[in-house]
């Protein structure tokens, strides 16, 4: 049975980033991609290095906050800080509701995102997804295995037995959803960011 699910781990590869998800954003962080973006182009003052993070429809908006924000910045120290979180503030808020996710404010940085995003972030800093695919890969095998197991357990039941049947066909219900759930996410692009309500019913 190992080896058959260890072939299915492999085959749902792709899912693993939609199934151990956490709910703690990404893109909204302080120490994110969007604010170290934003970041780099407030200090090169260059904005083309924002846009890319935006949609085409929000970049007058973004380019008008920018604009603003390097004018305030040459006022004094306190002035270039509250100027730069305002523009952090625009740019992610415009990034989430670009992709369809909500704006909740920024959030600090060095919270725990989990194993699947820092290690994402790593890959692509490497250019090697070997350990990233070995993380999923396990990921989506311990779940298949402890649901498959389950089902396995209760499936032979006395059928007078009510509760018994319940607690098969509530085994077999998760089990067939959380595959329905990892082959959708392998075979579908994703779009967008996931709801913070997503992100708990499975796993940046």
């Amino acid at each position: 049975m190992k080896s058959r699910l260890a072939g299915a781990g492999l085959m749902f590869l792709g899912a693993a980033l939609a199934s151990i998800t956490p709910a703690a954003r990404h893109c909204d962080g302080l120490d994110g991609p969007v604010v170290k973006a934003a970041q780099s182009a407030l200090d090169s003052g260059k904005v083309e290095t924002i846009l890319a993070w935006v949609s085409e429809k929000d970049e007058v908006e973004t380019r008008a906050a920018f604009e603003e924000t390097l004018a305030v910045r040459k006022t004094g120290r306190e002035a270039r800080k509250l100027a730069d979180r305002y523009f952090f503030e625009t740019v992610v808020r415009l990034h989430r509701t670009g992709e369809g996710a909500p704006y909740t404010g920024l959030k600090s940085a060095g919270r725990d995102l989990g194993p699947a995003i820092p290690a994402a972030d790593k890959a692509i800093a490497e250019g090697s997804a070997d350990a990233l695919s070995k993380l999923l890969v396990e990921a989506v095998q311990k779940g298949l295995h402890e649901k498959f197991s389950e089902v396995l357990k209760n499936r032979k039941y006395d059928t007078t037995d009510v509760h018994a049947g319940r607690r098969y066909v509530r085994s077999y219900v998760e089990f067939v959803h959380y595959v329905e759930r990892l082959h959708a996410s392998a075979t579908h692009e994703a779009g967008g960011h996931f709801t913070e309500s997503e992100g708990r019913e499975g796993h940046h």
